[in-house]
């Protein structure tokens, strides 16, 4: 059956044919590769013209600007149809019924191969370089950009071919071909926990933080406990923040400031070789006469006594013969009682025999 561009031109082989799924011709085998089922006029011409075997063809759909290339596997197609796989047809955006351009190539051999799965289902597979062995037999040439389907253990899995060399399109047929995977298209990288900060950020943030100062060491500003439990009779002067000496303690009784020249003088009789603590420093000289006349007395208190030391040979005598008389006691009783534990055992065996003897 012929129809518009149908016809062979010069010395190579073009031809424009109507495609149709594999489904139509009942050879669902030609799905797991990228083989064409061609009419028999198209063996009539490709005989009679130089070419190079295995036969490779260039498909070409000028509607969508999509290409590709594929082998053959039969001429039985009725004339001005070819029965390709579907998977193909849906790279070339190719409905049944409409037209598509096939010629004659020659491709060049394949050194390098780059695949992409669809998903990452691919790789959970036992063997998955063995299975993409076992599937490539059946394809006879790849092309960057294309899909190509890989059936195993009724599942399908899609894979893009993003990288060919030393062309475009090669030829895998007899050849020594590196493989390599890229990322299936749904993996995703595990998020990071940390989150780096920018540095300008970090830069703006340390300085929006003012500089904590650090207090500065102040001795002798704690308030005073009395051991009696009793309250203070004056008020603790409060710690000051510059740790200055010339600020003076204020009186709790609401009195005035004493002067300069009393606090010089108090500072003085201080610093006399003591450390005074709590109230001695508000206190009067007689107050501290006083305390100190009071501590006095109670060191004067008669000192816990101290006990007797050890002294070898110092107690008192005992005499042996006392121990004696009572030994000697105790043998005698003991003595006795065995007599007469004898004299009751005699008196019974006397009293058995005479039974005995009157039985």
């Amino acid at each position: 059956m012929f129809f518009d561009g149908y016809g062979y031109h010069g010395t190579s082989f073009e031809q424009t044919y109507r495609c149709y799924p594999a489904s139509f011709i009942e050879k669902p085998q030609i799905e797991s590769g990228d083989k064409i089922i061609m009419p028999p006029s198209a063996l009539d011409r490709l005989a009679s013209l130089h070419i190079d075997y295995p036969m490779l063809f260039e498909l070409q759909n000028n509607a969508a600007e999509r290409v590709s290339h594929c082998g053959v596997l039969e001429f039985i197609a009725e004339e001005g149809m070819i029965y390709m796989p579907y998977w193909m047809m849906e790279n070339l955006l190719l409905q049944e019924g409409d037209t598509v351009r096939v010629k004659n190539v020659t491709l060049p051999k394949g050194k390098y191969v780059k695949l992409q799965p669809h998903t990452k289902d691919f790789l959970d597979i036992s063997n998955p370089k063995a299975i993409l062995e076992t599937t490539l037999r059946n394809y006879s040439c790849l092309t960057t950009g294309d899909s190509i389907m890989v059936a195993y253990n009724n599942k399908k899995y899609y894979i893009d071919i993003i990288e060919t060399k030393p062309s475009n399109a090669i030829t895998i047929i007899e050849t020594d071909c590196e493989v390599d995977f890229a990322p299936p298209l749904d993996y995703k990288e595990p998020e990071k926990s940390v989150t780096s900060v920018p540095p300008s950020k970090a830069t703006s943030q340390a300085e929006e933080v003012p500089a904590e100062t650090e207090p500065k060491f102040s001795p002798f500003t704690g308030a005073g406990r009395r051991l009696d439990g009793r309250p203070l009779s004056y008020q603790p002067p409060p710690a000051s923040s510059s740790g200055s000496k010339d600020k003076q303690p204020a009186v709790a009784d609401g009195s005035r400031q004493p002067s300069l020249g009393s606090s010089s003088q108090n500072t003085a009789r201080q610093s006399q070789g003591k450390l005074v603590f709590g109230s001695n420093t508000g206190r009067t000289p007689k107050e501290t006469q006083r305390v100190e006349s009071g501590k006095e007395t109670k060191q004067e208190q008669p000192e816990k006594k101290e006990e007797p030391k050890f002294q070898a040979f110092t107690g008192k005598k005992y005499s042996l013969k006392r121990l004696t008389v009572l030994s000697n006691n105790l043998c005698l009783i003991s003595v006795i009682h065995c007599l007469s534990f004898l004299d009751q055992v005699k008196t019974i065996g006397l009293y058995v025999d005479r039974r005995c003897i009157i039985r």
